[in-house]
């Protein structure tokens, strides 16, 4: 587990880039759907693409069309309209760069706290809430600059306007298209919303662990006739402390989501984190920084679940060989 990668074997470091990459893969796989509606519902062609609603358009700030007055579009009315218009497929678009993306990127973060973790315990106090959070901002800030590139593919990848039974562009050509249009510097468009992100991170972990801790000192004092094992019982209570640990985090610290992908978008006029939202707080109202909130709680809460139980279950198991 996380918190025990003191006691761990010297290949404690290996073992937490497999067990985060399955769990990271396990998430991605089971939850692309609302990962592309959340996306959508993000983006700032909403409007103009998918639903095509009628309304006046008006001369914006820099020259942008916007529509005052525009009506919020759901999850679920979204969802039902790429599946009118652009079939099943366009569900899972993006997903070949979040499979390649996912593993790596969960490794890479699970790995980095644990090993971060692991030498600020001995300089720190052990287990302490600034342990968890160093611990987290160093994974958080490695993971998002070593992985950015892969992100901003698959960001792009599910914006593409396409017709049903239409062919999409693939994670490669996507890929080719920046680097000759932007060149290297437009793989990290948005790695600044990405570094704000942090302090979601940063939340999750101080939560889950001390939930966690929690868990384990109130373990001594469940009744010893429950119908569950006591690997059941911890494993249920990790999904728990995991769901709600990301719940709390998400709905603090979501606007950087909608920033990171406008910042995303091709030909993007957004050029900044800060310019970025001032500019849709002013050109669309603040609560357009929480647009697709919905859809990414449904999204990351059974994913984040499944990504830390799928993580501790790994440990666990590999630890008892």
């Amino acid at each position: 587990m996380p918190g025990e990668s003191r006691e761990m074997p010297g290949g404690s470091t290996a073992l937490h880039l497999v067990a985060g990459g399955f769990g990271g893969t396990a998430g991605a796989i089971l939850t692309c759907p609302l990962e592309v509606v959340k996306t959508r519902l993000q983006s700032s062609s909403l409007a103009l693409r998918p639903l095509c609603l009628p309304a006046v358009q008006l001369q914006g700030v820099n020259g942008a069309l916007i529509r005052p007055g525009l009506p919020s579009v759901g999850a679920l009315e979204l969802l039902r309209t790429i599946l009118e218009k652009e079939g099943v497929r366009s569900l899972f678009r993006g997903l070949g760069p979040n499979l390649i993306g996912v593993a790596p990127s969960r490794a890479i973060y699970f790995a980095a706290y644990a090993g971060a973790k692991e030498k600020l315990n001995m300089v720190l106090v052990p287990e302490s809430k600034k342990v968890h959070m160093l611990s987290a901002a160093c994974a958080g800030a490695t993971s998002a600059t070593l992985t950015n590139p892969i992100w901003l593919v698959k960001t792009r990848m599910q914006l593409e306007p396409r017709a049903k039974g239409e062919r999409s562009t693939s994670g490669l050509r996507c890929a080719m298209r920046i680097y000759y249009t932007e060149g290297l510097r437009g793989f990290y468009r948005g790695i600044t919303a990405s570094y704000a992100g942090i302090s979601e991170t940063i939340i999750h972990f101080v939560i889950y662990e001390a939930l966690k801790k929690r868990l384990k000192e109130h373990r001594q004092f469940l009744p010893p006739a429950l119908p569950f094992s006591p690997n059941s019982q911890d494993f249920c209570g990790l999904m728990a402390a995991a769901a709600i640990s990301k719940m709390c985090a998400s709905c603090i610290a979501y606007p950087h989501e909608v920033i990171r992908t406008r910042l995303r978008e091709e030909g993007s006029r957004y050029r900044s984190f800060v310019q970025t939202l001032q500019l849709v707080a002013r050109e669309e109202g603040p609560l357009a920084l929480y647009r697709g909130l919905l859809a990414h709680l449904i999204r990351q809460i059974p994913n984040a679940a499944i990504v830390m139980v799928t993580y501790e279950l790994t440990i666990h198991l590999a630890t008892k060989m």
